[in-house]
């Protein structure tokens, strides 16, 4: 496959830049919050922070706006460490770990602060790293729960075709060569910081990242199977799996690997 490429790669291509950064969907924000708030719960419930001897429903009126904004800040911290760290994009979990590290000293520093809500008594300094501690964990864990949840249902948001009924094409057609407009996608394939598309009129390459690409071809059944490759499922012409790893072929003859990470739902998804 890589023969079969080398010489496209050679030629000078057209360059079209990427968008700087995946929109974040309401969609995104609801589950973000659905989680913060089953956590703001359970930390009403344990008595977190000091205030087992206030009544639960004043404990809750605490923690919940407190973990509230802390998802609000979570969701800031882990935006920014994406774009600041694409290069962890096939390790989520690390940036997620990242982001919450980055927000620790901030969330830290506010729960300790408003202490005063609860106890009825100032913050005091030796109880600081006992709230920094206690914060770092409940970050990390919060932060794990949040990729987690959105992590998962965007994977399986790209199996599913967008409703027939929409006019609206894929944002991403837009980007195609004039060579390879009207073209069906049957691939996008990462090599270095271009993509290469593989269409029915042939292939190219632009300059974009694939994760702009991925959230910019909404509306086309497919999904992204490797951190390097997203494909079309029309486009797969035959499947086989043999040592342990997945491989789809395409139309055109090009052979994807599937990672580990993806093969658990494409192979739901009846993929594979």
């Amino acid at each position: 496959m890589r023969r079969m490429t080398a010489p496209l790669r050679q030629r000078s291509v057209p360059a079209v830049h990427a968008s700087p950064a995946d929109p974040v969907t309401w969609a995104t924000v609801a589950r973000t919050l659905a989680g913060s708030s089953a956590v703001g719960g359970f930390l009403a419930f344990i008595g977190a922070f000091g205030t087992m001897g206030a009544p639960l429903i004043l404990r809750l009126a605490y923690t919940l706006p407190l973990a509230w904004i802390g998802s609000v800040l979570g969701l800031l911290c882990f935006r920014g460490t994406v774009r600041m760290l694409p290069g962890l994009n096939a390790r989520r979990w690390l940036q997620g770990v990242i982001s919450a590290t980055v927000m620790t000293p901030f969330m830290g520093a506010f729960v300790w602060g408003s202490t005063y809500v609860i106890t009825r008594r100032g913050a005091l300094i030796d109880d600081l790293p006992a709230y920094a501690a206690v914060t770092f964990v409940c970050c990390q864990a919060f932060t794990a729960l949040a990729v987690g949840l959105n992590r998962h249902a965007y994977l399986m948001s790209q199996t599913r075709a967008r409703d027939s009924g929409d006019p609206t094409p894929p944002k991403f057609l837009e980007r195609l060569p004039l060579k390879l407009r009207g073209a069906e996608v049957w691939a996008v394939e990462a090599e270095d910081h271009y993509l290469r598309l593989h269409t029915s009129k042939g292939q190219d390459l632009i300059l974009m990242r694939l994760a702009d690409a991925v959230a910019e071809l909404e509306g086309i059944e497919g999904a992204q199977v490797h951190r390097s490759w997203w494909v079309a499922r029309d486009a797969v012409a035959d499947a086989r799996r043999g040592d342990g790893r997945a491989t789809l072929k395409l139309k055109d003859g090009s052979e994807v690997p599937v990672s580990r990470t993806y093969a658990k739902l494409i192979r739901e998804a009846g993929w594979i």
